[in-house]
């Protein structure tokens, strides 16, 4: 699957701290460890509506931990998937009288068309379910003989579910008790009820080919991936066991993410999946919490067709710290418009103040599990002195133009 246009990232002199970040499965904030590769999985959208802002503001924060690590001097192996072929898809389509893949396709390209505006750095691999099916039949061919998982008795539809206790260490990246596991399984796509399974838990990693529904051959018959074990199979055939972050949305924690690193750790026993589980909160509007059910997204698509900047949209969502649930109001967005006119002045000036401590201290808040807000505080320091008092650095602006270009993601010249 095509990926988006590459941003040219400028190259700021000097280096910060090492990048920290909280990592979920341990309950505290801990340094990134990786060597002259770092890698990252991201799990993609389900591409059956446009880019709302909650999707924004997980790209955004991952494409942060992208650019400090590339600041450090890293290069980045960058994952990310695209769910192109699930039940929310379909349902989707069969509501709006389309094909779902024309749904996906469009979706999907216009996701790219947010991502390349937002100015986040493309993932090097972009892989489709679809295309990635072949990778989760011998997965799962994998996991039935490790006997991690089973073949359901049901002739007419013989799901494969992969065993919930496969895994010593099943629930390590949540920490939750088996009630809340059982209340958010069910919330979030799992199917307890279903008949055959040994345990209401046991997730599904290939449903069986039903009518109306596209369906590939396997040894275990005709059918198509299960959620979680897609992102497992595409994340273990590229950057393998170990990686140094897998990040998404804070309502993946669990199942999806519990559960695709499951599925990995019991083919490759011992090894943890992921080195650092890294989670956004969510967006809300007007305080309520986004949600298709409630109508209330806002559409990063849709502020761009009313002439928004997005670099205006970015600093807004970077206004507030990735791992905390906020809102996103009207008074948000003309703070963060309001914001970018002034660094937009002051980047501007002929002269202006030294731009060594706040380049330190941009880098230092943000290699502190991306403490963006203090960071917007450095460069709006900055701005004030430029615009207040001027200076007589000729060279400052510039530098401020690169690192916050670099660093934050947003252009200002």
């Amino acid at each position: 699957m095509q990926s988006w246009s590459e941003t040219p990232v400028p190259v700021v002199p000097g280096s910060g701290p090492p990048l920290r970040l909280y990592d979920t499965a341990d309950r505290q904030v801990r340094p990134v460890t990786p060597g002259p590769i770092a890698t990252m999985y991201v799990c993609g959208i389900t591409p059956y509506d446009a880019t709302h802002l909650g999707h924004a503001a997980t790209y955004l924060a991952f494409d942060l931990v992208n650019r400090v690590l590339r600041d450090a001097g890293h290069e980045v192996h960058y994952v990310q998937n695209v769910t192109d072929v699930d039940d929310p898809l379909f349902e989707r389509a069969e509501r709006d009288g389309e094909d779902w893949m024309v749904l996906g396709m469009r979706e999907t390209a216009l996701f790219r068309e947010d991502m390349e505006a937002l100015r986040v750095l493309p993932p090097r691999d972009y892989i489709g379910a679809v295309e990635s099916v072949n990778e989760v039949v011998e997965f799962v061919e994998k996991l039935i003989a490790a006997r991690a998982a089973y073949v359901v008795d049901d002739p007419e539809f013989p799901d494969v579910y992969f065993r919930a206790d496969a895994t010593e260490q099943f629930g390590y990246e949540s920490g939750y008790d088996r009630a809340t596991m059982e209340r958010l399984f069910a919330e979030r796509g799992g199917d307890p009820d279903r008949p055959g399974k040994r345990d209401p838990i046991d997730a599904l990693i290939w449903r069986a080919a039903r009518p109306g529904e596209p369906s590939w051959p396997s040894p275990f018959g005709p059918g198509r991936p299960g959620w979680h074990i897609e992102c497992a199979a595409i994340a273990l055939n590229r950057i393998g066991t170990g990686f140094d972050v897998q990040g998404g949305g804070s309502d993946l924690i669990y199942p999806h993410h519990e559960y695709s690193a499951a599925h990995a750790e019991a083919v490759v026993a011992g090894r943890r999946f992921a080195r650092h589980y890294v989670h956004t909160g969510m967006i809300g509007l007007d305080g309520e919490k986004m949600s298709k059910s409630r109508g209330n997204l806002v559409f990063v698509s849709k502020l761009r067709a009313q002439l928004v900047d997005p670099a205006a949209i970015r600093l807004g969502l970077l206004a507030g710290h990735y791992r905390t649930d906020r809102a996103w109001t009207d008074e948000v967005l003309k703070t963060a418009q309001e914001r970018l006119q002034r660094w937009r002045a002051a980047a501007a000036v002929e002269t202006g103040p030294a731009p060594a401590d706040a380049i330190a201290r941009l880098r230092q808040h943000l290699a502190d599990d991306l403490d963006t807000p203090k960071a917007i505080d450095a460069i709006d320091d900055w701005t004030y002195r430029a615009l207040e008092y001027g200076g007589s650095d000729p060279a400052a602006p510039g530098q401020i133009v690169d690192a916050v270009d670099a660093l934050l993601g947003i252009r200002l010249i």
